[in-house]
This record gives structure tokens, C-alpha cells and sequence, in this order.
């Protein structure tokens, strides 16, 4: 029994028949379609909306959705794949990618009713960008201090509030917006909504203009008497704080996947680089100290790999992920920017300039410690899951 047990057991970062036939398909489409487009993405600050198809039609926007609603019914593990190997080439699509999987079709897939998934998961499956509008500006990493305001009227609910800091908030067509009926309930009275782009009252504020992921949009969203139909209650009325933080605890995963994608993309140019670049009559990758460096770049890639897939792997089983989500999170964002940091490093003056690809991966770094839960939040989750 107990050899039986040893030659079934799955390493974590061996993969299965279907995952590894995904994940080159994605990595081909990846060199092949994205790259050759990501210095003019990062300098417009937009991405393509011809590429944005291609994706669909890749099958990569609806990794979960069942083939029934026209989505390739896989598994979450497929969506963490797809978004490391979009982020080891640009993290700005890593993370369109991500938004629309892990956060939004996740959430209908978990909370949405019958009727909303029959009228939307084929939209998002086919051509439908999603965006989740959670963060205001009094309300970061205070998820739960939302003024965003939504009163009941009849067979709708009235919305009003503006939402700060959304991904893809510029190209897309459903929203999933947070807001409370009740302020004096505190969290008790947050509410998830399916808002549709055109609804009237609804419209897409400033476009930031940020650091890095710049070809990811980020916008404001404004609610000005948004009237939103009963049908599109995502969830139960009061209960959407449970939807926006076991979402989120998926989520954070997907943020693990994009660092760890671009984290190996910075070392994949490092290795190449120091190749080539020769100094005092050899290459640099000759020198021991750079072959130190390099060393334990690799090292704290595979370990970051590891809490990843860790996490995905126990979200598939249907086994309790919280804190391994937390970890693989704060891990691999510390990882991507010590990772992208060495690059520019060993790139030397050329690692400054646009020229070659690590600066900009060393400003794609930044946000991971930022966004979908700080550094700090993933500590405190981790202190009280092992403090009790």
C-alpha cells in the first residue's frame, strides 16, 4: 500500500499530459503574438483590441468555464499556467488574463444564479472583457469601507459611488461592483452586482497613468443613479463581502502565477545576457560571483514555483488554501522584484534603458506587493492562520 501510494503521488511541479500540452500552446502563443508587441504596448499604455480577440479565440479567457456556455471546462491550475507563461513575456497580459479567470468568471462560477451564468458566461467565454470592482479610495486595504452606495427601487437597485484602481476597467464590458445596502451593517451590508458597460449612470473615469503593467489599463469607474435589475444580484443581498474575500484568496493566487511568470522571464534575459556580454576577455557568466547570483535567482524562482502551484494544486482538490494562498503571494512578489532587480543589475547600463526588456519587467515587479492584498495583509492572514 504504501509503495502504491509513492508511485501515484504527483510531484508539484510535474505536470499532467493536458497541462503540459496547455501550457506550450500557451508559451507558443505567448512568443509568437505578444512579444513582438511589447515595448509598443508599454510606450501607448494600451493593449490591442485585435490581440485581446486572439486570446479569446485561444481559449484563454475562459479556462473554467464549462463547454456547455462555450468555455474549455478545465481546471484552476490551467488558468495559473496560463498566466505565468503570458507574465514570463509581458505581465501586463499575465494579468488581463488573470482578472478575467481568476476573479470574474470565478466569482459567477461560485456565486453567480443560473440565469446570470446562462447570460453571461457565454459572452465572457467569447468576446466579453470583466473587470472586478472592489478598491475605493477610502477603501484599499480596508476592502470592507466602502461608500459606494446601492438603494433599493423597485425591481432594481440604485448604485452610486466611484470605484478606484480597476484592471481592465478601460476595455471592459461586465463589471462585478461592490457596494453596501445598509452602511450601519457594516461588512453585513455589502452586496455584489453584475454591471453591465452600458447601463445608464455607468460610466469609466481617468485612465492612471502607472509605473509598470502600463499596457494593463486601470480606471476609475463612476456610478452617478446607476440602475442595476434584481437579476443582476450576484449572490445574496449582505453577503458580498464572503464573495470578494474567498474570491480574492483565489485571486491572490493568480498574482503568485504572474510574479513567478515574469520572475523566470527576468532570469530567462539574465542567462542569455551574461552569455554574450563579454568583459575582460571573457563572459560574465564565467565569473563566479555572477554565477552565484544567477544561482540563487534560480533558486528563489523554482521555491517561489513551488508555493504557486502549491496553493493551485490544494484549490483543485477542493482542500483548505488560505494561508498557502497568502504565501505564494507575499513569496513570489518579493522573488519577481529581487529577480528583475538583479537583471537590470547584470545587464549593467543597458539594463537601464528601454532598450532591452529587464527594466521594464523590474517596473512590472513592483505592483505584486501591492495589489489583490499588500505584503502586509498576507502577514497578518499568515499570522493568524499559525497564531490562532
Amino acid at each position: 500500500m504504501a509503495e502504491q501510494t509513492i508511485e501515484h503521488a504527483q510531484p508539484l511541479t510535474v505536470l499532467a499530459e493536458d497541462e503540459a500540452i496547455f501550457r506550450d500552446s500557451v508559451r507558443q502563443f505567448a512568443e509568437a503574438q505578444v512579444r513582438p508587441l511589447v515595448r509598443e504596448m508599454d510606450e501607448h499604455a494600451k493593449i490591442p483590441r485585435g490581440l485581446v480577440d486572439k486570446l479569446f479565440d485561444l481559449g484563454v479567457m475562459a479556462i473554467e468555464i464549462p463547454e456547455a456556455y462555450g468555455g474549455a471546462g478545465a481546471r484552476f491550475f490551467h488558468s495559473v499556467l496560463a498566466v505565468e507563461e503570458f507574465s514570463r513575456v509581458d505581465p501586463s497580459i499575465g494579468v488581463l488574463v488573470d482578472v478575467q479567470n481568476t476573479l470574474v468568471v470565478n466569482a459567477f462560477m461560485r456565486w453567480g444564479s443560473d440565469d446570470l451564468k446562462r447570460r453571461y458566461l457565454p459572452k465572457l467565454a467569447s468576446s466579453a472583457l470583466g473587470a472586478y470592482a472592489l478598491s475605493e479610495a477610502g477603501s484599499g486595504s480596508d476592502a470592507f469601507a466602502l461608500a459606494t452606495r446601492a438603494r433599493e427601487d423597485g425591481d432594481a437597485y440604485v448604485i452610486s459611488g466611484r470605484k478606484l484602481w480597476i484592471t481592465n476597467g478601460n476595455e471592459a464590458d461586465v463589471f462585478i461592483v461592490f457596494a453596501t445596502v445598509n452602511p450601519e451593517a457594516g461588512y453585513r451590508g455589502i452586496t455584489a452586482f453584475v454591471v453591465e458597460r452600458g447601463f445608464p449612470g455607468f460610466t469609466v473615469g481617468k485612465k492612471e497613468d502607472k509605473l509598470g503593467i502600463r499596457a494593463s489599463s486601470t480606471c476609475e469607474l463612476i456610478l452617478e443613479n446607476c440602475r442595476v435589475p434584481k437579476a443582476n444580484l450576484l449572490g445574496d443581498v449582505g453577503k458580498g463581502y464572503k464573495t470578494a474575500i474567498e474570491t480574492l484568496n483565489e485571486g491572490r493566487i493568480g498574482i503568485g502565477a504572474q510574479m513567478i511568470g515574469l520572475a523566470a522571464g527576468a532570469l530567462e534575459h539574465t542567462i542569455r545576457y551574461t552569455k554574450e556580454r563579454k568583459q575582460f576577455g571573457k563572459a560574465i557568466a564565467e565569473f563566479q560571483a555572477v554565477q552565484h547570483q544567477i544561482a540563487r535567482a534560480a533558486v528563489d524562482v523554482e521555491a517561489a514555483r513551488l508555493t504557486v502551484y502549491n496553493a493551485a494544486r490544494l484549490r483543485d482538490a477542493g482542500r483548505p488554501f488560505l494561508t498557502e494562498a497568502a504565501i505564494c503571494k507575499i513569496f513570489s512578489s518579493e522573488v519577481a522584484e529581487r529577480v528583475s532587480s538583479l537583471a537590470v543589475n547584470l545587464f549593467g547600463g543597458n539594463g537601464f534603458v528601454k532598450e532591452y526588456p529587464v527594466e521594464k519587467l523590474f517596473r512590472d515587479a513592483k505592483i505584486g506587493q501591492i495589489y489583490e492584498g499588500t505584503s502586509n495583509l498576507q502577514l497578518q492572514t499568515i499570522a493568524k492562520q499559525i497564531l490562532g
